[in-house]
């Protein structure tokens, strides 16, 4: 029996209506998989999601993710239903190639890395047909992408490797999409120009970087082949352009590069994406996000607003990981799609009834090799919910449904939305049982005594991993809790439990003395500006035009910062504006260099 410790006021419950949702956060709340691939080499249970490769079919989207055993459907980029089809590949697919063609969905993604293209008509029934027809190139087909162009040629570009460069090759689409002709070196990796394509955490790992996971845009006339770098597990995952005339090239590097670039906030890394164009004929990439807790190769998707701009392709990432609008949503501008709801969570005061102590945890721990970042110390407090690091989480010694945890905003606040991310301590699920289901209660106070029920979960039967949860009507509240009901794993985790909405008071004020020195490695640049009293962050922007700072980090704190991602013999602009959970300042002045 549920333990009932709270007073509930009949006053105001909500609900959440579905058809009314306007907005998303990242990560996108799809059931993710736990993976199995693993399971003979070790016991590690965890969910991943990465190399998403989304394509727009009779108006519906439908999402191809590494190793998970299905896809997704959505008409809308909100709610993602699981296909489980008749015919697919028995090891799960590996960073799937999807592409349109002649009303079919093609797919390549066989994880040996030869196998044959597969299709069908019906993808909510998934009755694949293949052709075995193997495409065998030289050292198999990795990270493959498919690309369909205006005459109805059809192009594979695949590669995921420290050594090679990404290779394309025309493939016969009246011939079982066999080859043509011998595949073409197209670029590689240049890290001692390219300052973003450097290994490690915040590019500082000497390890050779790897490049991999291309995806095909035709934008006008120009074709824009995107790759990724320098490591899926690293906050500086990103995916950059190379431009040309020709679908085989030869191909030009963007000297704006990276596109798709989020090393700082909640939710970090942005590389091995794909580019779709909504119904509304907007764009959108979908990129792989980095957790990389229990396994370096823990991830999850995000989604962001896409565009060409003056010959230019842009991802925007600027407030990444806090509600945006969805794509049905109509706004003035689409590169713009930011709700300006404010994270009012983040460091306060909080109080729970359990906390887990005495129990190991069972992860993969690649510190050794360099090739995976240190995971965190095994500290589990409350305070670790509202820290605003998916890496670290708060761990209750069971999944009892007494278990709660208390939000002290500090002053009533305006809620529009709350997302729920659950983490896996030492679970015991792999692959994908129906059964998965998190069931919860959030209620909400002005005086910490008389409480209200704002969001009942408590009969939810969708898996949702990151429960984002849009109010019907925002909430004003100070008290925010989480009252958990059911929860599939052994030990209740909650990696972050996030309030977004207005904080009714001022907003911060401009940076000033704001600078940037390019270093002598032009690879960097130091960036520093005078701290904002009440700012709870800054955002800092950087391009190659005064009106195109198309690239941003979010920074917690400090107001300094080493930015490490640039291309020797490039102009730069920067520009930076603080934050909290009132609003943003104006922009500062822009400086060169």
């Amino acid at each position: 029996m549920r333990t009932i410790f709270l007073v509930i006021s009949s006053l105001l419950v909500l609900g959440v209506d579905a058809q009314s949702v306007k907005t998303y956060c990242n990560p996108i709340d799809i059931d993710y998989t736990y993976m199995s691939h693993y399971r003979a080499r070790n016991d590690v249970s965890y969910r991943s999601g990465a190399d998403p490769a989304v394509v727009n079919f009779k108006g519906k989207y439908y999402l191809f993710v590494t190793r998970s055993h299905g896809y997704w459907v959505s008409d809308d980029m909100s709610n993602w239903k699981f296909i489980k089809p008749q015919s697919w590949y028995f090891n799960g697919c590996n960073a799937p190639a999807a592409v349109v063609k002649d009303g079919k969905i093609l797919v390549l993604g066989d994880p040996s890395g030869r196998g044959a293209v597969i299709e069908t008509d019906n993808p909510e029934l998934g009755d694949w047909k293949t052709n075995y027809a193997v495409i065998n190139v030289p050292r198999g087909v990795q990270d493959p992408a498919l690309f369909v162009d205006d005459d109805s040629k059809v192009y594979l570009y695949e590669e995921s490797s420290n050594k090679w460069p990404i290779h394309g090759i025309e493939l016969d689409a009246e011939n079982f999409y066999i080859p043509v002709g011998e595949q073409s070196d197209l670029f590689n990796l240049d890290p001692e120009n390219h300052g973003w394509e450097r290994f490690g955490q915040n590019h500082k790992s000497d390890i050779k970087p790897f490049i991999e996971g291309p995806w095909m845009s035709k934008h006008g006339n120009t074709y824009y082949l995107e790759y990724s770098a320098p490591g899926t597990q690293w906050n500086v995952y990103a995916d950059g352009v190379y431009t040309s005339k020709d679908p085989l090239g030869p191909f030009e590097y963007a000297p704006y590069n990276p596109v798709s670039y989020k090393p700082g906030g909640f939710l970090t890394g942005a590389g091995h994406g794909s580019t779709v164009r909504d119904i509304h004929g907007n764009y959108w990439h979908y990129a792989s996000m980095t957790i990389s807790v229990n396994f370096k190769f823990e991830r999850r998707i995000g989604m962001f607003p896409t565009g060409f701009e003056e010959g230019q392709m842009y991802v925007n990432t600027a407030y990444g990981d806090y509600p945006h609008y969805l794509p049905d949503v109509k706004v003035e501008n689409h590169k713009n799609r930011f709700t300006g709801w404010m994270l009012l969570s983040k460091d306060k005061p909080v109080k729970t009834n359990a906390v887990i102590s005495g129990v190991d945890r069972n992860v993969v721990d690649e510190n050794d090799s360099g090739n995976m970042l240190e995971q965190e110390k095994p500290d589990y407090s409350a305070n670790k919910i509202n820290d605003e690091n998916l890496r670290t989480q708060w761990v209750a010694p069971n999944n009892s449904d007494s278990l709660y945890v208390e939000l002290d905003l500090q002053r009533k606040m305006t809620i529009h939305a709350v997302q729920v991310n659950f983490q896996d301590f030492n679970a015991n699920i792999f692959g994908k049982p129906d059964s998965l289901r998190q069931q919860f209660v959030i209620l909400t106070s002005v005086d910490g005594e008389t409480w209200q029920k704002t969001v009942d979960y408590s009969e939810n039967t969708n898996d949702q991993p990151h429960a984002y949860i849009e109010l019907s009507r925002p909430v004003d509240a100070r008290y925010v809790k989480y009252q958990n009901v059911y929860y599939p794993n052994q030990y209740l985790a909650i990696g972050e439990f996030r309030v977004f909405g207005k904080g009714n008071g001022l907003q911060p004020k401009t940076p000033k003395d704001f600078s940037s020195i390019r270093q002598r490695d032009e690879r960097n640049a130091s960036i520093e500006w005078k701290s904002v009293k009440d700012a709870q962050g800054y955002v800092l922007y950087w391009g190659i035009a005064p009106n195109r700072l198309n690239n941003s980090v979010m920074i917690y704190e400090e107001n300094e910062y080493e930015l490490r991602a640039l291309n020797v013999g490039q102009t730069y602009y920067y520009q930076v504006e603080s934050f909290n959970e009132n609003g943003i300042s104006e922009k500062s002045k822009i400086v060169k260099n």
